[in-house]
């Protein structure tokens, strides 16, 4: 069975609220979705660009933070 990740991506956020990269792409990978950090931005891009997620940063660390609009 193929796994989507843009799917569960977006179950993760709806269930933790907001998330980074590393996080995201660890928690696939816990749940046996293998992906590494570059495909799971890509799909966080393409969110984006649609409209689904929103992108933001928390302090000045540069990182950023990820969650439903």
């Amino acid at each position: 069975m193929k796994h989507d990740i843009r799917e569960e991506i977006i179950r993760l956020l709806q269930r933790e609220g907001n998330s980074t990269v590393a996080i995201l792409t660890r928690k696939l990978n816990e749940m046996g979705i293998e992906c590494t950090r570059q495909k799971v931005e890509r799909v966080l891009r393409n969110l984006v660009k649609e409209n689904v997620i929103e992108v933001y940063y928390i302090n000045a660390n540069h990182r950023r933070h990820y969650r439903l609009r």
